[in-house]
C-alpha cells in the first residue's frame, strides 16, 4: 500500500467507525474506546505499513487486543465503584449498528451480561455476532486455535442465553418507555405497578458522583414506590428529549441546559423488568451534544 501519512489516515478512518464499535462493546465506555482507538491510530502510525497484505484487519487485531488488555484493567477498577456499573450510553441515532453488520452486543442489558464473560470469550463473541468474523480470523486476533476460538464462542452464546430474556419490538419498547415516565412523573403507583413484571430491577449509576441509589431495587412494589417517592422534586424543570441510545429508545434528561441524566427500560413481553438510570456525569459525554 501508498506509505505516505495521508494513505495510512485515509485507511484509518474508512475503518474508524467498526474499530470503535469493537472497543466499545468491549469495554461498554465510549470514552474509554475513544483512548482505544487513538492508541490504534497511534501504532497505525508507527507500523511498517509496507508490510501490511490487509490493513483493515490489522487493525481491527490490534483494537481488539488493546481492548482485551484495558478490559482487565477496568475490571479491577469495576470491582470499588460505588453503586451499580452501567454502560456507559452512546447515541446510535445515525449510526444504528454502531460500525458492525449487526446491533448484536450494544444493548445495554447484553452489555452488562457481557461483563460476566471472560475478556476473550467477550472478544470471540463480539467478532462473531456483530462483525461476522469468520473463527480463522477470530483465532488469528484472541491467538487462540481455531477450535479453541469455536469453543470460546459457544460458551459466550450458551451463558447469555441462560441469563437473556425474550426481547420486545422497538415499538413496543418505545410504549413502556413513555407510560412509564408519564407514571413516573405524576408519581401514579397503580400505573407504575402495572407497567412491571413481578422481579423488576430499577438500576441507578451514580458512580458515586452525584446522588443516586447505591444498590438495586427489586420488586414490583418497590421499585414503584423507589420512583412515586422522588417524583416531586426530581422531574421539576427537566426537559426531556427522546433518543436513540444503544440501538434502543432512551431519553435524556436535562435542567437548564446541563445533562444530568440517561433513562431507558429493558422490557419482557409486556412488561418492563429493568429501569436503567445513567446519571453518572463522567458517562454522560456521548450523548451531551443532543441535549446542547
Amino acid at each position: 500500500m501508498d506509505g505516505t501519512l495521508d494513505a495510512a489516515l485515509d485507511v484509518f478512518r474508512s475503518v474508524r467507525p467498526r474499530l470503535f464499535g469493537i472497543a466499545y462493546r468491549m469495554l461498554g465506555s465510549a470514552s474509554e474506546a475513544e483512548d482505544i482507538v487513538q492508541d490504534a491510530w497511534l501504532r497505525w502510525q508507527g507500523t511498517d505499513r509496507s508490510v501490511v497484505q490487509d490493513p483493515p484487519a490489522f487493525l481491527a487485531t490490534v483494537t481488539t487486543r488493546l481492548s482485551i488488555n484495558a478490559l482487565q484493567s477496568a475490571r479491577a477498577r469495576r470491582e470499588t465503584y460505588v453503586g451499580p456499573w452501567l454502560p456507559e450510553p452512546v447515541d446510535t441515532s445515525n449510526d444504528p449498528t454502531l460500525g458492525a453488520e449487526r446491533a448484536e452486543a450494544l444493548g445495554f442489558a447484553v452489555l452488562v451480561m457481557l461483563e460476566r464473560l471472560t475478556p476473550t470469550e467477550r472478544a470471540a463473541y463480539v467478532l462473531r455476532e456483530a462483525f461476522a468474523y469468520g473463527y480463522p480470523q477470530i483465532c488469528e486476533i484472541v491467538q487462540v486455535s481455531e477450535a479453541a476460538a469455536r469453543q470460546l464462542v459457544s460458551r459466550a452464546r450458551k451463558h447469555l442465553a441462560g441469563e437473556r430474556r425474550r426481547e420486545v419490538t422497538r415499538q413496543e419498547q418505545h410504549r413502556l418507555l413513555t407510560a412509564f415516565l408519564a407514571a413516573a412523573k405524576t408519581g401514579d403507583l397503580a400505573a407504575l405497578e402495572q407497567l412491571f413484571t413481578e422481579d423488576v430491577v430499577s438500576y441507578s449509576d451514580g458512580g458515586g458522583v452525584v446522588r443516586a441509589s447505591k444498590f438495586p431495587v427489586v420488586g414490583r412494589l418497590q421499585v414503584a414506590k423507589f420512583v412515586r417517592a422522588f417524583h416531586t422534586h426530581f422531574w421539576e424543570g427537566v426537559d426531556i428529549e427522546e433518543t436513540d441510545a444503544n440501538g434502543q429508545p432512551s431519553v435524556i434528561l436535562s435542567k437548564e441546559g446541563t445533562t444530568f441524566a440517561v433513562v431507558t427500560v429493558v422490557a419482557t413481553g409486556h412488561a418492563i423488568d429493568e429501569v436503567l438510570w445513567m446519571m453518572n456525569p463522567h458517562k454522560l459525554g456521548a450523548v451531551t451534544h443532543r441535549a446542547a
